[in-house]
């Protein structure tokens, strides 16, 4: 039983990472996708387009500091509270790269028929980055309290 215990706590350290990379990787895809179509159909701007599908790439970062605050000898004492705020906050990551992606992707549609509401249009996706930096900063602070 101590193993599992111990396995939790491992897996809730790298979750951040890993989970926050798939998020990434998906939410860029999405909005990459979307990019690459704009491109094909406008004549210019494209570094607008890449700039927006490269935004969900900040949950990765969020989960590499999150991993690091976390990063300690695993215990039974602490197993539990490592397991919880990695893997919540990874599952965070995960769910906000994935919707920034699609958010983003609306923005890159949006932007190749009306250029003048480029600005505007990111509007949903930094919304969806303020959820992920608080899922970032509580993680970061009760992860201060793990002995």
């Amino acid at each position: 039983m101590n193993e599992l215990v111990l396995a939790l706590g491992w897996l809730g350290i790298y979750s951040p990472v890993a989970l926050g990379a798939c998020g990434s990787a998906i939410g860029c895809a999405i909005a990459g996708q979307a990019a690459i179509g704009a491109m094909v159909e406008t004549e210019g701007g494209y570094g607008r387009f890449v700039g927006m599908s490269a935004l969900p790439s900040t949950m990765v970062i969020y989960g590499i500091v999150i991993m690091f605050s976390l990063n300690r000898a695993v215990t039974p004492e602490n197993a539990g509270a490592l397991f919880g705020i990695g893997f919540m906050a990874g599952i965070a990551f995960f769910v906000t790269g994935v919707w920034q992606g699609r958010a983003c992707a609306s923005a890159v549609n949006a932007a190749k028929e009306k250029p003048e509401i480029f600005g505007l249009s990111l509007a949903p996706a930094a919304i969806i980055e303020g959820f992920a930096v608080f899922a970032f900063v509580f993680a970061l602070v009760i992860s201060g309290g793990i002995q």
